[in-house]
């Protein structure tokens, strides 16, 4: 003979209850220490050196990007931000505009810019940002060569940063800030001439 089936579905006993009551702790427990673990920096912002001369053989700025590099040195800690680090590409017989660029905002915080990374090793400097003590909690600004900034704000962590860089602008900010290892982009206006984009 059959067993009679129960017209009742049996209750969960007190005691998984209360496993996967303990369950749901450990796991909420475990998300806050990752986020209290990030060990990455607070902000990087990224921008492209200033204008350059008609002539691809000049490695300067032009006059207006020495304008631009000196506004940047009031606009920066102004509207952005004052750095704990400041970063250029290494300079080449090819160009040395992005420290010219930023070396005046170094000189105004009393500052060294940091520039052993040649332009297409901004996966070396995305690492070191990323990995070494040092840039924990800390602001970083990068002054760089469009045609890398996408890959290397990529390599930081902003996989919603543009795939491009057009080559006739010169007056963005690229923000990144990190909050328990998640990276918000920004791409935000810099203001720093008359005619720059407002938005």
């Amino acid at each position: 003979m059959l067993p009679t089936m129960s017209k009742h579905p049996r209750r969960p006993s007190h005691g998984l209850a209360a496993i996967a009551i303990l369950l749901l702790l450990l796991a909420s427990q475990l998300r806050a220490k990752d986020q209290q673990t990030y060990d990455g920096p607070k902000a990087i912002y990224i921008l492209r050196h200033g204008e350059k001369p008609d002539g691809e053989k000049d490695p300067n700025l032009s006059p207006q990007g020495y304008e631009r590099a000196r506004s940047l040195a009031k606009v920066i800690p102004e509207h952005f931000c004052t750095p704990d680090f400041i970063f250029a590409t290494a300079p080449s017989k090819h160009s040395a505009r992005p420290l010219e660029t930023i070396e005046p905002l170094a000189q105004s915080l009393h500052m060294s810019v940091i520039d052993p990374y040649p332009d297409a090793d901004f996966g070396k400097l995305a690492h070191a940002l990323l990995t070494e003590p040092q840039y924990r909690g800390k602001t970083i600004v990068i002054c760089w060569h469009h045609e890398e900034i996408p890959s290397l704000a990529r390599a930081l962590g902003a996989e919603s940063a543009p795939r491009k860089w057009k080559s006739d602008v010169f007056d963005r900010m690229w923000v990144l800030t990190y909050s328990h290892g998640q990276v918000v982009f920004q791409d935000l206006p810099q203001k720093a001439l008359p005619g720059d984009s407002g938005q």
